[in-house]
Protein backbone atom coordinates (compact mmCIF):
# COMPACT_ATOMS: atom_id res chain seq x y z
CA UNK A 1 0.00 0.00 0.00
CA UNK A 2 1.46 3.38 -0.32
CA UNK A 3 0.42 6.88 0.47
CA UNK A 4 0.18 9.75 -1.18
CA UNK A 5 3.13 11.54 -2.34
CA UNK A 6 5.26 13.78 -0.12
CA UNK A 7 4.57 17.54 -0.41
CA UNK A 8 8.14 19.27 0.25
CA UNK A 9 8.63 22.76 1.06
CA UNK A 10 11.92 24.13 0.66
CA UNK A 11 12.78 27.04 2.99
CA UNK A 12 15.80 29.44 2.65
CA UNK A 13 15.83 30.36 6.37
CA UNK A 14 19.04 28.68 7.90
CA UNK A 15 18.01 27.01 10.88
CA UNK A 16 20.79 27.55 14.01
CA UNK A 17 20.76 24.58 16.16
CA UNK A 18 22.58 24.29 19.97
CA UNK A 19 23.86 20.86 18.76
CA UNK A 20 24.47 18.95 16.00
CA UNK A 21 22.42 16.10 16.21
CA UNK A 22 18.89 17.45 17.41
CA UNK A 23 17.30 14.10 17.55
CA UNK A 24 16.89 12.32 21.04
CA UNK A 25 15.41 9.45 22.27
CA UNK A 26 14.46 8.43 26.38
CA UNK A 27 16.94 6.38 27.45
CA UNK A 28 17.27 2.43 27.20
CA UNK A 29 20.04 -0.28 27.68
CA UNK A 30 22.52 0.47 25.64
CA UNK A 31 23.77 -2.26 22.82
CA UNK A 32 27.35 -1.87 22.50
CA UNK A 33 28.58 -1.25 19.04
CA UNK A 34 31.18 -3.84 17.61
CA UNK A 35 33.43 -2.75 15.79
CA UNK A 36 34.45 -5.57 12.81
CA UNK A 37 35.91 -5.67 9.47
CA UNK A 38 33.86 -4.86 6.44
CA UNK A 39 34.76 -6.56 2.87
CA UNK A 40 34.48 -5.10 -0.11
CA UNK A 41 30.54 -5.12 -1.32
CA UNK A 42 29.67 -7.73 -3.70
CA UNK A 43 27.48 -6.97 -6.30
CA UNK A 44 23.83 -6.40 -4.32
CA UNK A 45 20.90 -8.38 -5.14
CA UNK A 46 18.23 -7.02 -7.14
CA UNK A 47 16.01 -4.79 -4.69
CA UNK A 48 12.89 -5.21 -4.03
CA UNK A 49 9.95 -2.58 -5.48
CA UNK A 50 9.51 -1.14 -1.82
CA UNK A 51 13.25 -0.84 -1.02
CA UNK A 52 13.52 0.66 -3.92
CA UNK A 53 10.80 3.11 -3.50
CA UNK A 54 11.88 3.50 -0.08
CA UNK A 55 15.48 5.17 -1.57
CA UNK A 56 13.81 7.26 -4.19
CA UNK A 57 11.47 8.61 -1.59
CA UNK A 58 14.36 9.38 0.48
CA UNK A 59 16.64 11.01 -2.11
CA UNK A 60 13.63 12.89 -2.66
CA UNK A 61 13.66 14.47 0.72
CA UNK A 62 17.32 15.80 0.22
CA UNK A 63 17.44 19.50 0.78
CA UNK A 64 14.13 19.78 2.53
CA UNK A 65 13.72 21.90 5.70
CA UNK A 66 10.23 20.73 6.09
CA UNK A 67 8.25 17.99 5.24
CA UNK A 68 4.28 16.75 5.00
CA UNK A 69 2.80 13.46 4.69
CA UNK A 70 -0.93 13.29 3.65
CA UNK A 71 -1.31 16.99 4.64
CA UNK A 72 0.28 16.93 8.00
CA UNK A 73 3.44 18.58 8.92
CA UNK A 74 6.29 16.02 10.19
CA UNK A 75 8.80 16.47 13.15
CA UNK A 76 11.84 18.04 11.23
CA UNK A 77 13.97 15.57 12.89
CA UNK A 78 15.88 12.70 12.16
CA UNK A 79 13.03 10.55 13.54
CA UNK A 80 10.20 12.66 11.95
CA UNK A 81 12.27 12.44 8.68
CA UNK A 82 13.06 8.52 9.02
CA UNK A 83 9.36 7.85 9.70
CA UNK A 84 7.99 9.98 6.47
CA UNK A 85 10.18 8.41 4.31
CA UNK A 86 8.13 4.52 5.46
CA UNK A 87 4.76 6.60 5.79
CA UNK A 88 5.16 7.38 1.52
CA UNK A 89 5.13 3.55 1.98
CA UNK A 90 2.14 2.31 3.80
CA UNK A 91 4.45 1.41 7.12
CA UNK A 92 3.85 3.82 10.06
CA UNK A 93 7.76 3.19 12.46
CA UNK A 94 6.31 5.06 15.39
CA UNK A 95 3.55 2.05 15.54
CA UNK A 96 4.20 -0.45 17.60
CA UNK A 97 1.55 -0.78 20.58
CA UNK A 98 4.19 -0.16 22.74
CA UNK A 99 2.67 1.45 26.38
CA UNK A 100 5.73 4.18 26.84
CA UNK A 101 4.46 7.84 26.74
CA UNK A 102 8.29 9.16 27.79
CA UNK A 103 9.66 7.89 24.20
CA UNK A 104 10.46 10.05 21.10
CA UNK A 105 11.09 9.61 18.19
CA UNK A 106 14.06 6.96 17.42
CA UNK A 107 13.04 5.06 20.70
CA UNK A 108 9.27 4.55 18.90
CA UNK A 109 11.29 3.39 16.05
CA UNK A 110 13.47 1.32 17.63
CA UNK A 111 10.19 -0.24 19.68
CA UNK A 112 8.39 -0.82 16.43
CA UNK A 113 11.67 -2.74 14.83
CA UNK A 114 11.79 -4.97 17.83
CA UNK A 115 8.30 -6.09 16.94
CA UNK A 116 8.21 -5.61 13.55
CA UNK A 117 11.38 -5.64 12.51
CA UNK A 118 14.72 -6.94 13.09
CA UNK A 119 17.85 -5.13 14.94
CA UNK A 120 21.20 -5.95 13.93
CA UNK A 121 25.14 -5.08 13.11
CA UNK A 122 25.44 -6.55 10.03
CA UNK A 123 27.61 -7.34 7.98
CA UNK A 124 25.18 -7.49 5.29
CA UNK A 125 23.13 -4.03 5.12
CA UNK A 126 20.93 -3.42 2.04
CA UNK A 127 19.33 0.24 0.70
CA UNK A 128 16.27 0.91 2.54
CA UNK A 129 17.17 -0.42 6.46
CA UNK A 130 17.63 1.61 9.39
CA UNK A 131 21.00 2.36 11.04
CA UNK A 132 20.76 3.81 14.25
CA UNK A 133 23.37 5.83 16.66
CA UNK A 134 24.32 6.46 20.26
CA UNK A 135 25.51 9.25 22.08
CA UNK A 136 25.52 12.11 19.29
CA UNK A 137 24.42 14.55 21.52
CA UNK A 138 23.94 14.83 25.29
CA UNK A 139 20.46 14.18 25.89
CA UNK A 140 20.67 14.20 29.77
CA UNK A 141 22.76 16.81 30.22
CA UNK A 142 25.48 14.81 32.46
CA UNK A 143 28.64 15.27 30.29
CA UNK A 144 28.46 11.39 30.40
CA UNK A 145 28.44 9.27 27.58
CA UNK A 146 25.62 7.31 28.39
CA UNK A 147 22.81 8.64 26.02
CA UNK A 148 21.81 5.70 23.68
CA UNK A 149 19.47 5.86 20.51
CA UNK A 150 19.51 9.83 20.04
CA UNK A 151 20.11 9.31 16.01
CA UNK A 152 18.13 7.71 13.17
CA UNK A 153 19.12 7.54 9.01
CA UNK A 154 17.95 5.28 5.80
CA UNK A 155 20.88 3.43 4.14
CA UNK A 156 20.74 4.40 0.58
CA UNK A 157 23.57 2.49 -0.78
CA UNK A 158 26.28 0.35 -0.45
CA UNK A 159 29.21 1.34 -1.85
CA UNK A 160 32.46 -1.13 -3.33
CA UNK A 161 34.71 -0.06 -0.33
CA UNK A 162 32.07 -1.10 2.63
CA UNK A 163 31.15 2.48 2.99
CA UNK A 164 27.49 3.13 3.89
CA UNK A 165 25.45 5.87 2.74
CA UNK A 166 22.64 7.01 4.80
CA UNK A 167 20.00 9.96 4.41
CA UNK A 168 19.49 11.85 7.46
CA UNK A 169 18.77 15.17 9.14
CA UNK A 170 21.53 16.18 11.43
CA UNK A 171 21.81 19.80 10.93
CA UNK A 172 20.34 22.34 8.92
CA UNK A 173 18.80 20.25 6.22
CA UNK A 174 18.18 16.31 5.17
CA UNK A 175 21.35 15.31 3.58
CA UNK A 176 23.68 12.20 2.62
CA UNK A 177 25.95 10.81 5.26
CA UNK A 178 28.73 8.43 5.21
CA UNK A 179 29.66 5.90 7.76
CA UNK A 180 32.70 3.15 7.60
CA UNK A 181 32.81 0.31 10.05
CA UNK A 182 35.78 -1.05 8.84
CA UNK A 183 37.67 2.64 9.51
CA UNK A 184 35.53 4.33 12.31
CA UNK A 185 38.03 6.44 13.50
CA UNK A 186 38.66 7.58 10.11
CA UNK A 187 37.37 10.86 8.74
CA UNK A 188 38.51 10.86 5.36
CA UNK A 189 41.22 9.09 3.36
CA UNK A 190 44.53 10.67 2.07
CA UNK A 191 42.98 11.29 -1.40
CA UNK A 192 40.60 13.17 0.41
CA UNK A 193 37.16 10.69 0.20
CA UNK A 194 35.20 10.88 3.04
CA UNK A 195 34.72 7.66 5.15
CA UNK A 196 33.12 8.36 8.04
CA UNK A 197 30.91 12.01 8.46
CA UNK A 198 30.94 14.00 11.34
CA UNK A 199 27.61 13.75 13.28
CA UNK A 200 28.49 14.64 16.97
CA UNK A 201 29.85 18.51 17.26
CA UNK A 202 33.13 18.46 18.99
CA UNK A 203 33.44 20.74 21.66
CA UNK A 204 37.03 21.62 23.67
CA UNK A 205 35.60 20.09 26.51
CA UNK A 206 35.25 17.13 25.27
CA UNK A 207 36.47 13.99 27.23
CA UNK A 208 39.25 12.30 24.80
CA UNK A 209 37.31 8.96 24.29
CA UNK A 210 33.90 10.61 22.78
CA UNK A 211 33.74 9.67 19.34
CA UNK A 212 32.28 12.16 16.42
CA UNK A 213 31.85 10.41 13.62
CA UNK A 214 29.68 7.96 12.10
CA UNK A 215 31.38 4.67 12.50
CA UNK A 216 32.11 5.90 16.25
CA UNK A 217 28.53 6.10 17.00
CA UNK A 218 26.90 2.84 15.23
CA UNK A 219 24.90 0.85 17.59
CA UNK A 220 22.86 -1.24 15.06
CA UNK A 221 21.65 -1.82 11.90
CA UNK A 222 16.90 -2.54 11.45
CA UNK A 223 15.70 -4.39 9.09
CA UNK A 224 11.74 -3.76 8.62
CA UNK A 225 11.79 -4.86 4.91
CA UNK A 226 11.91 -9.01 4.24
CA UNK A 227 13.26 -8.61 0.85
Amino acid sequence: MSAKPLRLTLIGTTVVLMTLVGCSSTPVARVPATRFEVTPAQKPPSLSPTRTGIVRTATKLLGARTIESNGRRVAYDCAGVTRAIYLEHGIDLYNSGATDRQANGVRLIYNHMRQHGRLHQGPAVHPGDLVFFDNTWDFNGDGILNDPLTHIGVVERIEDDGTVVFISRVAEAVERYRMNLGLPHVHKTAEGRILNDYIRRKRPTDPEEMGHLAGELFTFYGTRLTQ
